[in-house]
């Protein structure tokens, strides 16, 4: 047995079966490697789903369900802690491994590598929708667990995943900044790669992803300097959100308080902002009038929402940042 890989999921079986068998379909030979699912959902669906493709192929699966939800950080430590390889590999259950995945991780493997980050590839129509574009962004992050692997003992070595991150967010940048820390080279294979087909989500999942902003400041946190080096500020974006809470807030003060003129100019630049976010969020989409109710909801609720999180983030763990 050479190889582990890690598989946290959650309620989602028949994402996990696409990505079972891309798994059980590799070029490897089934007995030099082993599959390890983490159930945080602990649920009956997902488990006789692990138990029928195992029935039906050579690859060791193994499946352990979390008793209580704990986030994928902490599934991926119990399922890293249970393997009984030398090297682990770590995927998502929304994820399709190429066939030949495992074998070019185990050349890296073979020829020195330590830690491997993979290419991710994120398959776009032509007139991509905003969301659509938002989870591309996976083909440029230089580290994810989407698409990773390691010596394990290097996992124990850092202390594996920080599980504060419990949810999936950061997770990946706070390991790959643990073995930057720790001096332990991460080398990059494009030939290790993953499709990961864009899930269809309702308009107003993106609302609820704001949520996950207040990790950014735990991160920073836990590595200023590899957060200020490493992760994208996005610094006009968030100029803009700041910008249009600040001047609607200012324009209902000031106009409760009888100050028309300011109160005029101040919902006058959060009108202005609004329809740049919202002119931005359409570019290049398909049927921009067909998703312009939706954009426009969502480009007014978001800047709050993002600025919420991220403050609730600084106060949650006590740090100064915005």
């Amino acid at each position: 047995m050479q190889l582990s890989v890690i598989i946290p999921t959650f309620r989602r079986p028949e994402l996990l079966k696409r990505c079972l068998q891309a798994l059980t379909n590799q070029t490897l030979d089934p007995s030099t490697y082993e599959i390890l699912v983490v159930d945080d959902g602990n649920d009956i669906s997902t488990r006789v789903q692990v138990v029928s493709i195992a029935a039906h192929t050579n690859v060791r699966i193994r499946y352990y369900g979390q008793p209580q939800r704990r986030g994928p950080a902490a599934a991926r430590n119990r399922g890293w802690q249970q393997a009984r390889s030398p090297y682990v590999a770590f995927t998502d259950d929304d994820c399709i491994p190429d066939s030949n995945w495992l074998n070019v991780l185990l050349d890296a493997f073979a020829q020195g590598a330590q830690v491997i980050t993979g290419r991710v590839v994120v398959p776009l129509s032509e007139t991509p929708t905003d969301y659509d574009r938002t989870t591309a962004l996976l083909e440029t992050a230089e580290f994810v667990t989407a698409n990773c692997a390691c010596i394990r003992s290097l996992l124990e070595q850092v202390g594996g995943l920080e599980e504060q991150f419990d949810r999936a967010w950061r997770e990946d940048s706070d390991l790959q900044f643990k073995f930057i820390q720790h001096g332990i080279p991460i080398v990059k294979s494009n030939q290790a790669v993953i499709i990961h087909p864009i899930r269809r989500a309702k308009w107003w999942g993106c609302l609820k992803d704001e949520s996950k902003n207040r990790y950014d400041a735990l991160l920073y946190k836990r590595h200023p300097q590899l957060f200020r080096e490493r992760i994208p500020t996005y610094a006009p974006l968030v100029r803009l959100y700041y910008t249009l809470v600040v001047s609607f807030l200012l324009g209902l003060g000031s106009g409760m308080a009888g100050a028309g003129t300011v109160s005029t100019g101040a919902f006058a630049i959060w009108a202005l902002g609004t329809l740049i976010l919202v002119s931005w969020r359409l570019r290049n989409t398909a049927q921009p009038l067909r998703h312009l109710p939706t954009t426009l909801v969502s480009a007014l609720a978001t800047p709050f929402l993002s600025i919420y999180w991220r403050l609730y983030g600084a106060v949650q763990y006590r740090v100064l940042y915005a």
